[in-house]
């Protein structure tokens, strides 16, 4: 038997599982209903496990497929990291570039909205610095 078809089985156990829980899950009555029954009402005494077998046997068998359940979720989880790795070490490390990146225009004139014709470095005007006041950028001292 092949790993895929292992790992079906364990799927389909557990989906079973689960589907059979809520099932049980929703017959089963709550701890409110018993003091009804205990009294008379709703006819709990004559049914075909009894007014306290029924509980037990429901409770018992869903504490049974809640560990069945658990037991196929940790095996999936660990067949899944157990699956042969392809020689690297890392998802990203395996994946294709698709395309180059494109290049990126030093002088940022491709970004304005608008522009059509980029503009070449030397046609950009630069401001001359602000004369410096004398005393400026200096700590006074008193």
């Amino acid at each position: 038997m092949n790993m895929n078809a292992i790992l079906t089985v364990v799927l389909a156990v557990q989906m079973l599982a689960a589907l059979v829980m809520i099932g049980l899950i929703l017959v089963q009555h709550g701890k409110g209903a018993d003091m009804g029954a205990a009294f008379g009402g709703g006819g709990g005494s004559g049914s075909l496990f009894g007014a306290s077998g029924s509980a037990n046997f429901l409770s018992r068998t869903t504490g049974v497929l809640a560990a069945v359940f658990f037991v196929c979720t940790l095996a999936l989880a660990y067949f899944g990291n157990a699956q042969p790795r392809t020689g690297t070490s890392s998802v990203l490390e395996g994946a294709a570039v698709s395309a180059p990146a494109p290049a990126v225009d030093a002088s940022g004139a491709a970004q304005i909205p608008g522009s059509t014709a980029p503009v070449a470095v030397s046609e950009v005007p630069v401001a001359p610095p602000a004369p410096a006041a004398s005393g400026a950028g200096q700590i006074p001292t008193k």
